[in-house]
């Protein structure tokens, strides 16, 4: 094999020194957009993997199918980085990577099949790193246990187990701040970084966070400076997650609601289920797609929802059409205030099946904007939002006229 010398210094760059020599059992890098944390780590796995040869990796996300354009991806971008493609093999199916020249594997798999990370057997050395992308996702702490105890067996030196765990701060309420970053343990590194240790940033970027803390500073606090979030400035209090798994095939009072978006802004169908009489609201469902065109919609909305109707976002009529004319029973939202919407939301205990990630997240980070002096404004920041937005469109209907029947599948 050639050998090739590669100068870490100026591929990962500075702000990570710690973390990259840490090794102890928990390794948990909170921070702001833009602050590489994925990408370093990414770099971390595969030039140890290099390094350290009886070393094996597992990759977690909290649902297996955004493993494929996340962590796969930026694992991909790093060995292109390191220069090291010629050492490596992937495949789709399974999804792995292997160090061609000793055969050890970087696993991926989703908390949502937990058996196959039971399951894991390595053919050479031992199982022992593992990194919990977008830890956010994990809102239980027993699923994190679970994990964690996955991870088990004796290795020798040099080899050391650990957890490696990167997320974005969307809410003091996550047990990553009490069980991590509120202690002190010499066996945990817990560290925040920004997008200012990004040397890699152009103009525009840095442009974007200048902008974002003029104009949004509560924003600007999490999202560029890596803070947790705001508790006091969340719209939503009421809701929890669950395991709806058994439930779902109970629902009958089916409500969908859908957002339009195409490029920067995804297009949401979210679906729930709504129990009046106990006041409770069960989310089971979301699809989010970024640059999907109405005709890539339709198969998809005819297998979630079939012959049930779709509250659609009325600012886009003529989309609307089209999904009517391919058999879609789409439904044009009335025209409410926002805050009337969330006031009806506000008024039910909401329930949020575990896989329903993506509005999670904006459930976890929804806030009232803020005035120039910190005070809080009676509208949302309006950012991030279109689960929640579909999910006002789905009971637009039952908040103009308290009847759950109009919606009922058929």
């Amino acid at each position: 094999m050639n050998t090739k010398v590669v100068k870490l210094s100026e591929v990962v760059g500075k702000g990570y020194s710690k973390f990259w020599n840490f090794k102890g059992r928990y390794r948990i890098a909170k921070g702001s957009r833009g602050s590489k944390k994925s990408k370093t780590a990414a770099l971390w796995f595969i030039s140890n993997i290099m390094k350290y040869p009886d070393a094996n990796a597992l990759v977690i996300r909290k649902t297996f199918n955004t493993l494929r354009t996340s962590v796969f991806t930026d694992l991909k971008w790093a060995i292109h980085k390191l220069g090291v493609d010629e050492y490596w093999n992937y495949t789709n199916s399974p999804l792995e990577m292997t160090y061609k020249p000793t055969g050890q594997k970087i696993y991926f798999r989703g908390l949502d099949d937990p058996l196959k990370i039971t399951s894991i057997s390595v053919d050479v050395g031992v199982l022992c790193w593992c990194w919990i992308e977008e830890f956010y996702e994990i809102t239980k702490e027993e699923d994190f246990n679970f994990i964690d105890e996955s991870i088990r067996g004796v290795v020798k030196p040099p080899l050391f187990k650990q957890i490696t765990m990167t997320m974005n701060p969307w809410s003091e309420k996550h047990f990553a701040k009490r069980r991590f970053f509120d202690v002190a343990d010499d066996n945990i590194l817990a560290i925040t970084t920004t997008y200012k240790c990004n040397e890699w940033l152009d103009e525009a970027d840095l442009l974007m966070f200048e902008e974002m803390k003029k104009n949004r500073p509560s924003r600007y606090r999490v999202a560029g400076l890596g803070e947790w979030g705001i508790a006091e400035g969340l719209i939503f209090d009421n809701w929890h997650v669950e395991d709806l798994t058994d439930k779902i095939p109970q629902f009958d009072n089916v409500y969908n609601g859908l957002d339009f978006g195409y490029s920067a802004d995804y297009t949401a169908l979210i679906r729930a289920h709504l129990d009046k009489t106990n006041k409770k609201i069960y989310i089971f469902d979301e699809f989010y797609t970024l640059r999907s065109l109405t005709s890539q919609l339709v198969p998809v909305l005819k297998e979630k929802c079939g012959r049930q109707y779709i509250m659609c976002d009325s600012a886009s009529p003529e989309r609307i059409d089209e999904l009517v004319l391919n058999g879609i029973l789409a439904v044009s939202t009335n025209k409410t205030e926002i805050n009337f919407g969330l006031n009806w939301l506000l008024d039910y205990q909401i329930i949020i099946h575990k896989d329903c990630v993506n509005l999670i997240r904006e459930m976890s980070t929804y806030c009232w904007e803020e005035d120039k002096f910190g005070n809080q404004l009676p509208k949302p920041h309006g950012v991030d939002d279109h689960g929640i937005d579909a999910l006002r469109y789905a009971f637009n209907a039952v908040m103009l006229t308290g009847n759950i029947k109009t919606m009922k599948r058929f």
